[in-house]
């Protein structure tokens, strides 16, 4: 077993908030690594300018990265990001789709996804994607009143 499938395994069965914590810091490490120099380089030039709230920046940074490396899931997620940053979901939400499809297990992403259907009016599917994060982590802090919410909304509009 993978160190990645590893703290995954650990993450399903974690309780406290603050190992969970340890075991996402474990995991985005992993993430983080995109495996070559020069696409690290464009990762951290990336991440500088989210961090400046240079979207448009961050967006071209991330766009070399997933073009040089389209199987790499992070660079995926991070363009997401700056485009969610930028209020541009559906973008945001395309990128996700794909960080998702090489890497389900994607907690950020799946937050990030779920966040975005309810702004574009859909519960239905931010219920779907927190029941995903659910399956990686049942105990997430605040998770369980996110779905119960969530589940008493769509209760609330099927009358």
């Amino acid at each position: 077993m993978s160190t990645l499938d590893e703290l995954f395994a650990r993450l399903r069965e974690a309780t406290a908030p603050a190992e969970i914590e340890a075991l996402q810091d474990g995991i985005w490490q992993i993430w983080l690594m995109a495996g070559h120099p020069k696409l690290d380089k464009h990762l951290e030039a990336g991440m500088r300018a989210l961090a400046a709230g240079d979207y448009t920046l961050a967006i071209q940074e991330f766009t070399v990265l997933v073009e040089s490396s389209p199987s790499y899931a992070e660079g995926w997620n991070k363009r997401a990001t700056a485009y969610y940053m930028r209020g541009e979901y559906r973008a945001s939400l395309d990128d996700v789709r794909q960080t998702l499809r090489l890497e389900p297990r994607h907690f950020g992403a799946l937050s990030g996804k779920a966040t975005m259907l309810l702004h574009l009016g859909d519960a239905a599917g931010a219920l779907r994607a927190l029941q995903q994060l659910e399956r990686l982590c049942p105990n997430w802090p605040g998770l369980q009143t996110r779905l119960r919410d969530l589940g008493d909304q769509l209760d609330e509009n099927s009358w």
